[in-house]
Order: C-alpha cells, then structure tokens, then sequence
C-alpha cells in the first residue's frame, strides 16, 4: 500500500519565534471576527503578523470558498472539489470590511480551474462592493495566474485595485515541484501584463528556505524587475504540515538584509525583506 511522503518539521531557529499579538484594536478586531464569523486568512492561516497588520487598520479576506484546484507543495490550503460560489460572498467580504473598519484590505483566493470564469466575476464583484460600502478602503488584490488568460485578467485590471498582486512563490528551477500547476514564466508574463495595461502597482512575492541559491534568488529580483513589477515581498518559507515540502534552510535576518539591499538598488519601489514577511505584510504601505 502506498503511503503519503511525511518531512517531520525543522526545529525554527530564534529569529523566527513570534510575539502573541496583543492590544486593543487587535482584540476588538478578533472579538468582531469571531462574532460574525468572518473569513480573514489572516485568522484561518494563523499569520505571525496579525496582531500587527489588525493594528494598523489591515486585513486579508479570501474568496472562493477554501478549497483549492491546485496542489501546490508549500501551501496549507486544502486542495480538492471546491464548493460552490456564493454569489453574496462579495457583499459579505464588504460588509466585514465595514464592521471592521478596515482601512486597507487584500483580496486573495484559492485558484477555480474548475469555473469557466475561473472566479473573475466575483473578484471583480468583490471589488465593486468594497468600492460601494467602503469608499475609503484601499485595495490590494492578491490574484492567482488564471492560466495566463488577459481576458480573465482584464476583469480585474478593470475595477483597478490600487495594487495588484500575484506571487512567483519560487526560484525557476524549484517552480515545478513548488508550484506543481503552475509556470514561472507565466507568472512574470501575467505580472508584466498588468503593468503594460496601465495598472498604477505591481507587486509579488518569493519564499526562501527551499533549496534556492543566492544566484538564483537574485536573479528571480532581476526577472521581476524585468516584468516592471513595483514591489517585492521575500520571507521564511514555513512548513504548514508533515506533508509539505520540507524546510530545507533557515535563512538568516543578515541576508534577508542583503536581499533587501539589492531590490532596493535594482528600482523597486518597495521591498519587504524578512524571515517573518508574508506577501500583505506592510500592504497598507506599498501603495505609495
């Protein structure tokens, strides 16, 4: 009988040990989402930086439901025969925002192969009940490739998102088995797509920690430098279960620092650079 690979998880190194979130917008925050079931990934994902990010009048909601088409080897999200779409979700995601008072939301979701529309018309829909019942919320939308189609990506470069997100994840030679479904080079051209249409911000994000070299990363910062992407988020990749990928490194606070220091010298507006950084980490910033 065939048995699933099991990676027993890596001991962390002190670097990475977080602070339980505490203070009172946070607590107010929580309070709300557990009253109203709200769906935030940042709850359901269990980030390091929530109590920072709910602070700072930022949230991450998801839409879609939370089961994923794709398999990807680094993601804790389940994967399988999603549900149906809620066509109320893009009201409820407003109305949490409004109850929330949430200053900048990001949007994000699992990936739809299984719809014709691969989920663009309630991303869109999304946008344009925030929009209605949130005038003063910014929006960042954290998309997937939706198989590199520009009709499916027009939809989003339509209601234009303050900033538009979509993550490489990985370097070129570790994609294929990160990012089982998807492609590196359509990444970048989906990235370089937005930005050719005229979309004010761009930004993506890379994992460390998965057998990449130095070489290889920086290379990946040139490539999306190259896709005229604006801002960069580069963190620990962590292991969400025994059935992940395993961490094959621990990179140290110094060369994240490194890293941080070459975005900066290649033109990026902004780079997050950090064991602790995930992709909306400071998103209410990377606007300007």
């Amino acid at each position: 009988m065939a048995t699933e690979s099991v990676f027993p998880p890596t001991p962390k190194p002190k670097w990475l040990r977080v602070k339980l979130p505490v203070g009172q917008k946070y607590t107010e925050l929580r309070g709300l989402v557990d009253k109203y079931k709200l769906n935030t990934i940042c709850a359901s994902g269990s980030c390091p930086n929530m109590g920072e990010c709910w602070g700072e009048g930022t949230a991450t909601f998801m839409i879609l439901g939370n089961i994923c088409t794709r398999s990807c080897g680094f993601c804790g999200v389940k994967t399988g025969r999603p549900e149906n779409v809620d066509w109320e979700e893009p009201e409820k995601v407003a109305r949490s925002i409004k109850i929330m008072n949430i200053k900048h939301a990001v949007i994000t979701s699992v990936d739809r192969d299984d719809l014709k529309d691969m989920g663009t018309i309630i991303w869109a829909e999304t946008v344009k009940a925030i929009r209605r019942m949130n005038p003063k919320t910014t929006l960042e939308t954290l998309i997937p490739d939706f198989q590199g189609s520009e009709k499916h990506l027009d939809k989003i470069i339509e209601v234009a998102p303050e900033v538009v997100s979509h993550n490489i994840e990985t370097v070129r030679r570790l994609t294929r088995e990160v990012r089982i479904q998807a492609k590196y080079d359509k990444s970048l051209a989906v990235l370089k797509y937005l930005k050719e249409q005229g979309l004010n911000r761009t930004k993506s994000g890379i994992m460390l920690g998965l057998g990449e070299t130095e070489e290889e990363v920086i290379q990946t910062l040139h490539d999306l430098r190259d896709a005229k992407v604006d801002v960069v988020t580069i963190g620990q990749y962590l292991q969400p279960s025994k059935k992940h990928l395993p961490v094959k490194e621990f990179i140290t606070p110094e060369q994240f620092e490194k890293y941080e220091k070459i975005g900066k010298e290649l033109g990026f507006i902004h780079v997050e650079s950090g064991p602790l950084v995930r992709s909306s980490y400071h998103a209410e910033k990377h606007i300007h």
